[in-house]
């Protein structure tokens, strides 16, 4: 289908199209990936997170939260019916690519760009101290606590760090920084879908996955799933961008022109944690 960017669109379009040549470019060049790591263990944490809301929209419970230094990560939950193991295991990917999407629709909706930086560190820093450090400190097994210091360390410096740059840097910074996230969030989700089909193929070894812990919940084969992911990504980021490049028929209500920002598989067997009679584990991998 053919866009047309409406004139009202331009500048945020401008704004993200920079942040989309930034992020390309620190692939190529050496050692700048260091730039952008922050912002992949960032999107590890929404990744998780997705995890972790959808246990509790469930009724399950999460028994810990852990991301790792290298971009991996994993929720441990209890383990719920066929529909809720569905939704777990999906809301990890599809959860990333929402979260960029919704960055993305604001971005057009000229929300207040240090608003929505604040939110993002309230997400990061509450899925730390909740489910990276409250829950496995009272669970209250090592391997719970194993990937307790980073995350804490991780979760608070990229809380602080968004909170510090929507409470001092200028509203052009924060703006960019905000497309950035958005940009980081549908990039990492795409390129980590990819990652998981080719680690969900017959011929590879078989390593703890989202897509193989729907393939254990439903028979059907993990790279299956992985391209059903894959799909729902590109359809709900094909849907995104329809509407980025719509007309605004009327400004935010609220909107403040100088902040506004357009000017484990099957169930992998762990032991069994305090009231927990089953738990599953659900990986993002590196």
């Amino acid at each position: 289908m053919k866009y047309q960017l409406s004139n009202d669109a331009r500048p945020q379009a401008m704004t993200l199209l920079l942040a989309a040549i930034l992020s390309i470019a620190l692939w190529f060049i050496p050692f700048a990936e260091i730039l952008s790591y922050p912002f992949r263990i960032f999107v590890t944490f929404i990744h998780e997170g997705g995890h972790a809301i959808a246990a509790l929209v469930t009724g399950n419970s999460v028994q810990s939260l852990s991301v790792a230094m290298n971009g991996s990560g994993e929720t441990y939950t209890t383990q719920g019916g066929l529909f809720s193991q569905m939704l777990v295991s999906s809301a990890g990917y599809i959860g990333a690519m929402t979260y960029g999407a919704l960055l993305l629709v604001l971005i057009r909706r000229s929300v207040a760009a240090r608003l929505v930086l604040v939110g993002s560190a309230a997400v990061v820093f509450a899925l730390t101290t909740i489910f990276g450090v409250v829950k496995p400190v009272m669970a209250g097994t090592w391997g719970s606590l194993s990937g307790l210091p980073f995350t804490l360390l991780a979760g608070v410096l990229i809380s602080v760090g968004l909170f510090a740059v929507a409470r001092f840097a200028s509203a052009r910074v924060a703006t960019f920084l905000v497309s950035f996230l958005a940009v980081q969030c549908v990039l990492n989700a795409l390129l980590d879908l990819k990652t998981v089909f080719f680690l969900s193929s017959p011929f590879a070894t078989t390593v703890p996955t989202d897509a193989l812990n729907m393939a254990n919940a439903t028979g059907v084969p993990a790279i299956v799933w992985s391209i059903v992911w894959i799909s729902l990504s590109v359809l709900i980021l094909a849907v995104t961008v329809r509407q980025y490049v719509g007309s605004r028929r009327s400004p935010s209500l609220g909107a403040t022109p100088e902040l506004a920002l357009g000017t484990g598989a099957n169930a992998f067997s762990m032991p069994a944690l305090p009231s927990a009679s089953e738990q599953v584990r659900y990986d993002k991998s590196a």
